[in-house]
């Protein structure tokens, strides 16, 4: 075996290549199980971020479901999730061209049972025995902007739908119970998201109507999270009422709570369709569960309450489904992507049914990450994720420490996972290290965590950053005056704010990042149009606050290089956010670069943009630094440098 290159750190040539990053990583969600099949979606960026649902049989055998012009992806909050629900006879689907859903039974074609209106449809149920089904609706047909409802539609269709629960603001997780006479749902209103505040309502079925409604959890400063149905009857759900995440079910009346422990069974609800836990059966749970940043799955027994954990590798685990036999979740690990995974419930068994990526890499060239814990500003904790450069065919200069990139999640209530991401080591196998921050407002951590951001958006998330780069830097372990930082959406917003506000990093790379909070309050959508008011304040009240902590107005405060990479169809943040903060650093005449790029929203799902927007950055990284990457790819026009 050769001995490594001494090669300055960012230019080792890496077989982690952008376009094996952009068209080998499918993403996988929104799994289910219906009798001995899985379901799930795959984003395929290879096929221009289409939405395919493959089916997995008992066999082995995988299946598209879809005809290749059909994408399952709905637009309701934007973000969408509960794209499909399928009893095993029909499936039902959103289509992402026209937002109508279709109905698909076993070896026809798909058939709209929407009419062709601006509606869009999410989270729904089949309710057989009423010939129907029972989903969220988010109407933009209306005057005055959308108006989101829980209504039923007739199986047969077309019909827009008989509205059954309407009046709040926006509604989630409608769930019959298992005898069909009786629905679940939440719902919750601005300024309110559904991890800050929800209700969980429950009521009768009646004549196809839902009646004697009542509030049985939740409130204006509890979060609920997931109400299912147990095989029994009884409804489960999961409350932050105590500060984390845990496990309730309702029984004569009263919420019991289940598991009482500093651990979060719950997520954000970014998305619909999200499950951390599932039955299987009447005594026995299968439930998901994250400690310290790190997912568990674990057996609970209904009856005695005990919590057993399965021995897994995984550190991520989501969308848990589960039978008597067997579960099936999507799980990750430092050294295996994300994956949907089956757990035989009885011999312990594990099998792979599908990888986001089939390209192995050598763990030569795979960094593993390293827990850090550091001291922020007020003497509070902050965490995060090391990963070193690591490349078995290079190092670095013996006196030298590697440039160090910072990576700010989005959301930006949300949180990044120890999981292996092939970005993150498109970076490290470069000779580039990353710390992947959990800043103050990550998920994970309890409430009191989640809430630290509260008012102090684009203050705490940003000294976190800032502290987290410092730290390591201060152990000797990256060079701190080549320090990078990077953000998409709400991670945007940060790494702009840490360029504006201070003089640590010598360059930064903004993906559809928020410059001006003003503006993303009076223009983006009806899920996050008040999201502000409790992140900074109650816009226009303080108005001034806002401007103040806009990056926009305050672009002659950065004195480095800047990317900004933007969706030109994006409605969260509007491709206007990155244009005028380019515009300024032009007036001022700092070095800047901007590509727009077509037809991609909120988020990259298109191969070659995602592959062209990797290459970008890294060349925008090299020219300010001054090393020569290892691959000859078309270099960014960075203006002024």
């Amino acid at each position: 075996m050769s001995r490594p290159k001494i090669r300055p750190y960012g230019s080792w040539s890496s077989p982690i290549t952008a376009e094996l990053v952009a068209s080998e990583s499918l993403r996988l969600f929104e799994i289910t199980l219906v009798g001995e099949r899985t379901t799930w979606i795959e984003m395929r960026p290879a096929e221009d971020g289409r939405h395919a649902i493959v089916h997995r049989y008992a066999d082995g055998s995988r299946a598209e479901a879809l005809p290749p012009a059909f994408s399952a992806r709905t637009r309701v909050h934007e973000y969408g999730g509960g794209a499909y629900v399928s009893d095993g006879e029909t499936l039902i689907f959103s289509n992402w061209k026209d937002q109508r859903l279709y109905r698909q039974d076993t070896g026809d074609e798909p058939q709209p049972i929407t009419p062709q209106v601006d509606a869009r449809y999410a989270d729904g149920v089949i309710d057989r025995q009423r010939g129907r089904l029972i989903y969220v609706r988010e109407d933009h047909t209306a005057d005055g902007g959308p108006v989101n409802a829980i209504v039923a539609i007739s199986l047969e269709g077309p019909s827009e739908g008989e509205v059954l629960i309407s009046g709040n603001d926006f509604y989630a997780s409608p769930r019959l119970s298992p005898d069909g006479r009786r629905l679940a749902w939440l719902n919750w209103n601005h300024p309110n998201m559904p991890w800050q505040g929800t209700e969980l309502w429950v009521g009768e079925v009646e004549d196809g109507l839902i009646v004697r409604q009542e509030q049985v959890a939740g409130g204006a400063e509890t979060s609920i999270f997931q109400p299912q149905w147990s095989p029994d009857g009884l409804l489960y759900f999961v409350s932050d009422r105590t500060n984390w995440w845990n496990l309730y079910r309702l029984r004569e009346g009263k919420a019991e709570h289940l598991v009482d422990r500093a651990a979060e069974f719950g997520r954000p609800q970014w998305v619909f369709g999200m499950s951390t836990y599932d039955f299987a059966s009447a005594e026995r749970m299968v439930c998901s569960y994250t400690q310290d940043g790190i997912w568990h799955l674990g057996s609970l027994d209904l009856k005695t309450l005990e919590l057993i954990p399965f021995d897994l590798p995984y550190t991520d685990i989501s969308y848990v489904r589960a039978t008597a036999e067997r579960t099936v979740f999507r799980g990750g690990s430092p050294t295996e992507p994300l994956s949907v995974v089956e757990l035989d419930l009885n011999r312990g068994d594990i099998e792979i049914l599908r990888r986001s990526t089939e390209v192995p890499v050598g763990k030569g060239y795979l960094s593993g990450p390293r827990a850090v814990e550091f001291h922020t500003a007020n003497g509070r904790t902050a965490y995060g994720f090391y990963y070193a450069p690591k490349n078995l065919d290079y190092q670095g200069p013996p006196e030298a420490r590697p440039p160090l990139l910072v990576i700010s999640h989005g959301g930006p209530t949300s949180a990044t996972t120890s999981t292996l991401d092939l970005e993150v080591q498109y970076w490290t196998s470069r000779g580039i290290a990353v710390l992947d921050v959990n800043y103050r407002g990550s998920t994970g951590y309890g409430r009191a965590y989640r809430r630290e951001l509260e008012g102090e958006w684009g203050v705490a998330d940003m000294e976190d950053c800032v502290n987290g780069a410092r730290y390591l830097a201060d152990q000797n372990e990256v060079d701190g005056q080549r320090l990078l930082i990077r953000g998409g959406s709400a991670g945007g917003y940060t790494t702009l704010r840490a360029l504006t506000s201070r003089q640590d990093f010598a360059a930064g790379a903004s993906y559809y990042g928020v410059s001006d909070l003003k503006a993303l309050t009076e223009e983006t959508h009806k899920f996050e149009s008040h999201y502000l008011d409790r992140l900074v304040g109650p816009y226009p009240e303080q108005k001034d606050l806002y401007r103040e902590r806009s990056p926009l107005y305050h672009a002659d405060e950065i004195s480095c290089p800047v990317i900004f990479l933007q969706g030109a169809e994006d409605q969260v943040v509007p491709p206007d956010q990155a244009e005028l903060m380019a515009d300024a650093l032009r007036e001022k005449g700092l070095p800047v670069a901007y590509l727009l790029f077509e037809g991609e929203q909120h988020g990259f799902r298109r191969a070659k943009t995602i592959q062209r927007a990797l290459e970008a950055e890294l060349s925008f990284y090299a020219q300010v630094l001054g090393f020569e990457p290892a691959e000859h790819t078309e270099p960014v026009d960075i203006e002024g440098l």
